[in-house]
């Protein structure tokens, strides 16, 4: 069993900044992928941001050049720095992990709770 815990979420002013962490805990392997998504209001998830095993990152259009995405492997968390979120950022971001279980043929995708970040104009 795999455990997300993600933290930073809050309000934010635009043009500000915000980091959102999540750590990853439990029967974890290795980690092949971790990233965020993020939903907002009425809308579907959407791709933010992922990173690879090997520090390979992919960004969505409406967060490259804004947010940044990086791990700390040995600690398996994933950070997003957010920088100057506009209103339109505003969602409820999940941590996301694929990953590699203890046990032999196990593993897979894990999502977090969700930490809500607000950004006022």
């Amino acid at each position: 069993q795999v455990q997300l815990v993600e933290s930073g979420g809050g309000l934010v002013q635009a043009g500000g900044f915000r980091r959102l962490s999540c750590a990853a805990s439990g029967s974890i392997f290795d980690i092949n992928r971790m990233g965020w998504y993020r939903q907002a209001p009425g809308k579907e998830r959407e791709l933010v941001a992922t990173i690879a095993r090997g520090g390979s990152t992919n960004y969505a259009d409406s967060a490259a050049g804004r947010f940044t995405i990086s791990r700390d492997g040995a600690k398996y968390t994933v950070y997003l720095q957010m920088n100057s979120p506009q209103p339109e950022d505003t969602a409820v971001y999940y941590c996301y992990l694929h990953y590699i279980g203890i046990k032999a043929g196990s593993g897979g995708d894990a999502w977090g709770q969700g930490t809500l970040v607000t950004v006022s104009s």
